[in-house]
């Protein structure tokens, strides 16, 4: 029991190929605010998703190491083309949980589908690596799993672009063959993507529930944490300084400028880590 309540302490590593997993650590914030939490964004090498699943098994396993080093209680990848390609690679070195974002989107898809025919969409990598059909069809074998890759939603959300008619126009043209073929479910396969959730919803249309990674992933993290009995209760007494710390490969004043407008309080700093050390 003493050891367990000394996890407790523990923070958790969450990471990305770059920003969008903010989105992913904003919901932690919110689910489980008691927790203490480590982001590293690898700004030097994004984007993940044009890259090979040998480059970004490395890349995770580096990161991971670094998360590690911070003594932290699990580690969540916060990426989708990580959790795609590098997820199982993690689980079999890493001594803490590891969790995805495929899985648990995956998940909610089959508990949201009434017609069962899912859409998703994400980077090309995601896309083909077949990952999100390879998970549905676990649960739900007789799912129509629709995919369509959007290589350009990652910069314009970075871009700031959330609500645009240069985002609208895109995302009329990514969603056209998807609500034609009568999707009723919609996977948002990158954690960038609920940046642009209000536009891909107006496109998508009324009658179509959105799955949003960010929410459910740390919908599983609860869960996980509570199954391990390693759930934060107590409210913590540190300032959010040492509660909340980024990190990155590099650009630190560029990530500071965006986690700011994602981060309900903003962020003090981010620090540049050598990864390539790792």
């Amino acid at each position: 029991m003493d050891q367990n309540n000394n996890i407790k302490d523990l923070p958790i590593g969450v990471f990305d190929s770059g920003i969008g997993g903010l989105t992913v650590f904003r919901e932690i914030m919110s689910q489980m605010p008691n927790e203490r939490l480590i982001y590293f964004g690898d700004t030097a090498r994004v984007p993940y998703g044009n890259k090979s699943r040998d480059t970004i098994e490395k890349y995770s396993l580096q990161i991971s190491r670094f998360l590690l080093s911070r003594k932290v209680k699990a580690i969540v990848v916060a990426c989708n083309t990580a959790s795609a390609f590098a997820l199982d690679a993690l689980i079999k070195t890493v001594p803490v949980p590891v969790i995805g974002v495929v899985e648990p989107d995956a998940k909610a898809a089959c508990e949201a589908t009434k017609n069962g025919r899912i859409g998703v969409i994400g980077t090309m990598a995601t896309i083909s690596s077949h990952s999100y059909d390879d998970a549905v069809h676990a649960i739900m074998k007789d799912a129509e799993v629709i995919s369509r890759s959007c290589p350009l939603f990652v910069p314009l959300a970075e871009e700031g672009l959330w609500e645009d008619p240069v985002t609208d126009e895109i995302t009329r043209r990514y969603l056209a063959e998807l609500t034609d073929r009568g999707i009723d479910t919609l996977i948002m396969g990158c954690t960038h993507y609920p940046l642009l959730r209000s536009t891909i919803a107006r496109f998508a249309g009324e009658g179509v529930t959105l799955v949003n990674p960010a929410y459910e992933t740390a919908k599983e993290l609860h869960a996980l944490l509570e199954k391990e009995d390693v759930l934060t209760k107590k409210e913590p007494v540190l300032g959010q300084e040492n509660r909340y710390q980024f990190f990155v490969s590099d650009m630190a004043d560029q990530f500071k400028a965006f986690a700011n407008s994602i981060i309900p309080y903003g962020i003090l700093s981010a620090k540049v880590i050598d990864i390539e050390s790792y």
